[in-house]
């Protein structure tokens, strides 16, 4: 009682502004090392002619960690630090790997002449960024109330959004006004300074906010930490063979395919059907991206908290629908840039809105108890899907025309559509709780 009362600021599980600050923050500095390592640092490697052979190492090698979360994640749930909360020592671990990182790239020595060290370094900047995003992830399942998850999700993916673009449009000027090494220092300086959110919050009343600091582990985080590898993967197969959990798994598969798909397609169609630069696509691509990221941030979460998760990802699935027809169907009007410059906006601003429709959902789905493996479980389907969407691209194109190409879009939303039918949470939550009594 006596710890409760020196507490001057609340808990994140105690207030909602500072969930929503916190969440923000967090994921607009993973978006740092996102818009750095996958498009800026590239972007400047090809100005100071590298090759696309070298650049495309690069490139490979920063993405290799990213398929390693799903081995991370169960890591982070069998072990943490309880007195100091089951996520934030996680959280903290991996911005501090983003600051040792990007403090190890200011000082490297001519980078460009050493793409070995710049390689190693990505890679581990990417590996420090995995750390982050599966324990912000977590935190958000762990804390947030399910009526918050939809408007969370809007902040956050924004704000990764915002930060990656930020990083992308700064990176250059950076380097080029006050030099590579400053420009890194100036990374690691904003990315130290949103690690203080974490540092010195707590996720619940009562617990450490240092190592030496007073204070004791929440009985809540006692209550759902698993402490055996075989009750965690037992469980992670309990809770994703409920039906609603299948259905999500199929629903994220199948949007990502169709986000894949138009990934690969827009840039080629672009270029090579309708003649834009590829410097003009690059511009009409990030603005879009932004556009999207902003209302995200502001409209896409609060329009899923008002009206729900099933319905306005149904209604999200049937605009893309009704967006791709119209794109099919009106090719009279392709040669229009302003018609183009319209879909990339479009679409763009209603994928992100669905994509946090599906992180919402995920998120109600999960299992407290193995959140960061189960949610991360649904983000690596979903990431097939996206190397999935490409390759049909490439398949279809060889013998099809655009407009079949686009079409084919359709059916991918048509899964989403028909799997958001069987969505049903009361009987997921009744499930889960028949697990919890069976198994725990």
């Amino acid at each position: 009682m006596e710890i409760t009362k020196k507490e001057k600021v609340p808990a994140l599980s105690e207030n909602a502004l500072l969930r929503y600050l916190t969440f923000s923050a967090l994921y607009f500095a993973q978006g740092i090392p996102n818009g750095l390592l996958w498009y800026a640092l590239p972007a400047w490697m090809a100005m100071n002619g590298k090759t696309p052979a070298e650049i495309g190492s690069f490139v490979a090698i920063i993405a290799i960690p990213w398929s390693f979360k799903i081995v991370v994640a169960p890591f982070m749930d069998r072990f943490t630090f309880l007195p100091m909360g089951r996520r934030k020592p996680w959280i903290l671990f991996g911005q501090l790997g983003l600051v040792v990182n990007f403090i190890t790239l200011a000082i490297v020595k001519d980078p460009l002449s050493h793409l070995s060290i710049l390689m190693f370094l990505g890679f581990m900047s990417s590996l420090a960024s995995i750390f982050q995003d599966i324990s912000v992830d977590s935190l958000a399942i762990d804390i947030l109330p399910v009526d918050q998850q939809a408007r969370a999700n809007g902040l956050m993916w924004g704000s990764k959004v915002l930060g990656t673009s930020a990083t992308v449009a700064i990176t250059s000027w950076l380097i080029n006004h006050y030099g590579y090494l400053l420009s890194m220092m100036a990374f690691a300086v904003i990315v130290m300074a949103i690690m203080l959110l974490p540092l010195l919050l707590k996720e619940r009343p009562g617990e450490k906010r240092l190592p030496w600091s007073q204070g004791k582990a929440s009985p809540k985080t006692q209550e759902m930490q698993l402490h055996s590898w075989r009750v965690i993967f037992k469980s992670l197969f309990r809770a994703f063979i409920l039906p609603m959990s299948l259905i999500m798994g199929v629903a994220a598969f199948s949007q990502a395919v169709g986000r894949g798909l138009i990934d690969a397609i827009l840039p080629v169609f672009t270029v090579q059907e309708l003649g834009w630069t590829d410097a003009f696509y690059s511009r009409v691509f990030a603005s879009s991206a932004l556009v999207a990221g902003v209302l995200g941030m502001f409209v896409g979460g609060a329009m899923i908290d008002i009206f729900g998760k099933i319905r306005m990802m149904t209604i999200y699935a049937a605009s893309l629908i009704a967006l791709l027809l119209g794109m099919t169907f009106l090719s009279q009007f392709w040669t229009n840039n302003y018609f183009v410059i319209g879909f990339f906006v479009a679409f763009y601003v209603l994928d992100v809105f669905i994509t946090i429709s599906i992180f919402a959902i995920a998120m109600q789905l999960s299992w407290k108890r193995i959140a960061a493996t189960q949610f991360t479980l649904y983000m690596a389907i979903a990431n097939v899907g996206l190397s999935v969407g490409p390759y049909i691209m490439g398949l279809l194109k060889t013998y099809f025309s655009w407009q079949i190409v686009f079409m084919t879009y359709l059916l991918f939303m048509a899964v989403v559509l028909v799997t958001m039918r069987f969505m049903n949470f009361e009987k997921h939550k009744k499930d889960m709780e028949e697990i919890e009594t069976k198994y725990v």
